[in-house]
Parts: C-alpha cells; sequence; structure tokens
C-alpha cells in the first residue's frame, strides 16, 4: 500500500542490492513494509536482476548505479528518500548521496562498505580482500587486472555459506539469479568522489550482523571506526543475507528510522 499525497511523511525506502544481486533479493522486506503502509521501491542496478544489461556493456561505476540515479532523479520535487544499501549497495548508495544529497533523509549501510570523505572508497575494499585468506573464497571465480580484482562470480558452496542463515528456498532462488558482478576499483580509486558537505551532509545509519560469515563482523567494526555513523545497530544472529533470514525485525528497523529522521 503506497503513501497518498497527504501521507504523515512522503519519505521513500528505496533498497539497494550488493554485488551480483538485484531487487528480487529485497521481496520479503518489500513485502513488509509495503503491508504496514510504506512507499518502497528496489532497484535492479546495471546488469543485475533483470535489467538488460551484461558485465561487458558497463564500463564504469557511474554506468553501474545509472539506474539508481535515474529513478531517484524521477521522483517529485519534495520526495525524501530513505536510501538503503547492502553489501557491495554501501557505495552505490554513497555515490547517490553525493549526487543527490537533498533528496536523502537517511541513508542505512546493511553489513556493508560505508566511505568516509577522507580516504579513497576504494581502500575499504582493498582492507576487506587483504583480510581474506584464499580459501574464503572456496569456488568464487574472479577476474584480475594486476594482482586487483575485476569482476566476481560466486559459487555455490560461497552461496551456501552466505545463505547459511535463509531458508532453503532462498539459496535455491539465489542461484538461479545470481549474476556476475563487477567491483569497479579504478572508479573507486578517484580522489573527490564523495565530500563533506554532500555525502557527508547526510545521516548514516550503519547495521552490523554480528554472524555474518562474508564480511565478518570484526571487518564490520573496522567500517563504523573508519567511518563513523550517526547510529549503530547491532543484530545478533543474523548472517550477511539479513533482509532474507531477519526481515522482520530488519522492517521493523527501517520503519522506525522513516519516523525518526526527518
Amino acid at each position: 500500500m503506497p503513501f497518498s499525497a497527504t501521507s504523515r511523511n512522503r519519505k521513500h525506502l528505496v533498497l539497494v542490492h550488493g554485488i551480483g544481486h538485484g531487487a528480487w533479493c529485497w521481496y520479503k522486506v518489500v513485502s513488509h513494509l509495503r503491508s504496514a503502509g510504506h512507499r518502497v521501491t528496489a532497484v535492479d542496478l546495471s546488469g543485475c536482476g533483470v535489467h538488460p544489461s551484461q558485465l561487458e556493456d558497463i564500463p564504469t561505476f557511474s554506468d553501474y548505479i545509472q539506474p539508481l540515479i535515474r529513478f531517484l532523479e524521477s521522483l517529485p520535487p519534495d520526495q525524501k528518500v530513505v536510501l538503503v544499501g547492502h553489501s557491495y549497495g554501501g557505495l552505490a548508495i554513497s555515490v547517490a548521496m553525493e549526487k543527490l544529497s537533498h533528496m536523502v533523509s537517511v541513508a542505512v549501510f546493511i553489513a556493508s562498505y560505508m566511505p568516509n570523505c577522507r580516504d579513497l572508497p576504494a581502500l575499504q575494499m582493498k582492507e576487506y580482500f587483504k583480510s581474506l585468506k584464499p580459501e574464503t573464497y572456496l569456488d568464487c571465480r574472479f577476474t584480475f587486472n594486476n594482482g586487483s580484482p575485476i569482476s566476481s562470480e560466486l559459487g555455490d558452496r560461497y552461496m551456501a555459506v552466505m545463505y547459511r542463515k535463509c531458508q532453503p528456498e532462498d539459496l535455491a532462488l539465489a542461484r538461479m539469479l545470481v549474476r556476475p558482478g563487477g567491483f569497479f576499483l579504478e572508479d573507486m580509486n578517484k580522489e573527490s568522489l564523495l565530500t563533506q558537505n554532500r555525502y557527508g551532509s547526510v545521516p548514516r545509519v550503519y547495521v552490523v550482523c554480528e554472524e555474518d560469515e562474508v564480511m565478518n563482523e570484526e571487518f564490520q567494526r573496522f567500517i563504523v571506526n573508519d567511518s563513523p555513523p550517526d547510529e549503530v545497530k547491532s543484530v545478533p544472529g543474523a548472517g550477511h543475507m539479513i533482509m532474507l533470514s531477519k526481515s522482520q525485525d530488519l522492517s521493523l528497523y527501517l520503519q522506525e528510522i522513516v519516523e525518526r529522521y526527518p
């Protein structure tokens, strides 16, 4: 049930997936939020979900997030949004915050990258890959250039770990829908990609998934310390795909955030 024009607030929740995933991974959260009367949209970034582009057709990060930017720019001028980014989607909403900061009431980062305005956004990504042991990758397939990862394709065994806290049918769905994803490290190495007076002006909330086996709690705490947000929510028992395994809890928390931030 969407908000009417006379709703008590006009905020719109916009959900952004992680690498290789798509809008489909938010289906439970979208259902909960709409049932509670909220306006909510989950976006397919380029080459993800049902978006028609292929990875080789997406040369830059700007091309990758173009569906998100286009959607935000299509909203009414007085429409405020709550941006929600999961995993690699934290970088997507960060650049959207920089471009359209006046539209964003608050940004929610869920077990994700959350850059600061001091360093290159790629630094958090490089720290993540440095922290991983080779066996962590399991059967994922990567392409590299001069030792830096260019793209990835998630393997079945890796996805079983990623979805360990989820229902078997969620893992089965993911194995049918996940697509190869790019890292766009060259773009993430650009100076002044994010600025304090735009990206830095938007309130940020970080959601820590305490039992995440993809981006573990220690690394999530590193992100929080590296780029302190306005608020931190820690979710016990939550794995990486929290939007599927704890969709009701996450939906209720997002509703609380809608009410707290103007």
